[in-house]
């Protein structure tokens, strides 16, 4: 009997990313650590390589579990983008604290992979596998620093905390299994269509949302990102406020858009309570931080909040503000951490006074990326909260907007703290900066972006996308 063998076209992309990872890990093992470098230029090159191949990737394969298409090529998009910034952001920094493992670049390389098979699964046991994939890689990327003790507690606490949310979602997955009987999303759609909305079904639907909540690091279910924020190497947290968040959303949006569309009314009122205590929790709590690393994870937990508000519109236009506010999220995040790994002294808050008399660039650069995560024009941050706001209030939610809206403006206060500290305070000592053309090349990358997409904000709205809908 003649097997068919599945089209694998589609997923090229992420067999070239598997393929490239594994062979880093036998080579690692030969390449001394002052060469280890090279091993970083390959993964560039590989996802340069992965961006190319995207486009040509469209089209479905195993059975309609993996769909490659506009939507998920886009997220890839994100993915890979965050992994080149991170590994520029990486090529002294890692030496720097003693990290410099070959491994470092396969897990981030494997993590991305995972984040792909994420974006493009419709199917609840492939998304899992997904998942499961860049879960384990970050776990262990939080603790690369073997001999660190806040590294290996990071570690830890992630690994216990990701371990309780992967339970719930296969617990929510069996529940919906059980009342579907298919794990396919779009069966599952055709399926609740067709019946009656049960309280066994609602429990199921919020074990999935609570453990999507835990990726995107929304409230209450945040607990992990300070520590692990503050704890791993900053390469290694820049790269997961960008990466596995935007994994979150991409998942969300096909589960929920899709798979759970006869139930937008029970996951929207839902959300809009996750959104409104993401908000406050992240931008409240914020306030009082004197690390810039834990400032800059409650940062990434409101901005979490007021990505949840594209969900919530529950609209193709909804959708598509999301997709762009994670890609100006990239570029303004990674652009701020880039700073703080420029600097031999940047996690205290502290070390920031005065930097605009020793280092007026350095001080500017970070201006720039503080405004633009506090939404001031003409920077992009200004472009995407716009759009997510213009979103929910056409979709009838200007209330939830508007308590948005506060919450923004109360951000203000600790991103012009920063500001204030570098243009106003008196220098207690010269801050000693590292630089590299790597990190230089991320800084100039993720500036040019803020601005060009700021002020022609076409470059990134203006492009149609194919939906999944």
């Amino acid at each position: 009997m003649n097997i068919p063998l599945p089209d694998l076209t589609p997923i090229i992309p992420e067999i070239i990313m598997s393929i490239v990872t594994c062979a880093l890990l036998t080579v690692e093992v030969f390449v001394k650590d002052k060469t280890k470098d090279f091993l970083g230029i390959i993964c560039i090159g590989t996802a340069l390589a992965v961006m190319y191949m995207i486009p040509m990737s469209q089209g479905v394969t195993f059975g309609g579990m993996f769909i490659s298409d506009g939507y998920s090529s886009y997220f890839k998009f994100i993915f890979l983008i965050s992994l080149i910034l991170t590994i520029l952001i990486s090529f002294k920094f890692i030496q720097r604290e003693d990290a410099e493992f070959g491994e470092y670049y396969s897990l981030l390389m494997f993590a991305t992979a995972g984040m792909m098979i994420m974006a493009s699964s419709a199917d609840l046991i492939l998304l899992y596998l997904g998942l499961e994939l860049m879960a384990l890689s970050t776990y262990i990327l939080a603790g690369i620093k073997r001999h660190d003790t806040r590294s290996n507690e990071a570690a830890l606490k992630y690994f216990l905390l990701g371990a309780f949310s992967s339970a719930i979602l296969l617990f929510g997955i069996s529940l919906t299994y059980g009342l579907t009987t298919s794990t396919n999303i779009y069966q599952i759609a055709e399926h609740l269509k067709q019946g009656e909305t049960s309280i066994t079904l609602l429990i199921a639907m919020i074990m999935i949302i609570c453990a999507f909540a835990f990726k995107i690091a929304s409230a209450p279910f945040h607990m992990w990102a300070p520590d692990v924020y503050q704890g791993a190497p900053t390469s290694v947290t820049a790269f997961f406020s960008v990466g596995p968040k935007a994994a979150g959303f991409a998942v969300i949006g096909r589960v929920f858009f899709i798979a759970f569309e006869s139930l937008q009314m029970d996951w929207t009122a839902i959300l809009i309570g996750l959104a409104i205590l993401t908000m406050a929790v992240g931008n409240i709590l914020a306030i009082v931080q004197t690390n810039m690393k834990r400032m800059l994870a409650y940062s990434s937990i409101a901005h979490a909040g007021y990505a949840l508000l594209g969900i919530i519109a529950g609209t193709t236009e909804g959708l598509n503000a999301v997709m762009t506010y994670l890609l100006i999220y990239a570029f303004m995040n990674m652009g701020a951490f880039a700073i703080v790994i420029l600097l031999e002294k940047g996690e205290n808050i502290k070390d920031y006074n005065g930097l605009s008399k020793s280092h007026p660039l350095v001080a500017a650069m970070m201006l720039v990326f503080m405004f633009s995560l506090t939404g001031i024009p003409p920077t992009a941050g200004f472009i995407g909260k716009f759009n997510i706001f213009m979103a929910a209030i056409n979709a009838g939610y200007t209330w939830v907007v508007v308590v948005a809206v506060c919450f923004s403006a109360i951000s203000a206060y600790y991103y012009m703290r920063i500001v204030m500290n570098m243009f106003m305070k008196p220098m207690e000592a010269e801050a000693k900066i590292y630089p590299n053309p790597a990190n230089g090349a991320a800084l100039l990358i993720s500036l040019l972006m803020v601005f060009i997409i700021g002020i022609m904000p076409s470059v990134v709205i203006g492009y149609t996308f194919q939906m999944f809908m």
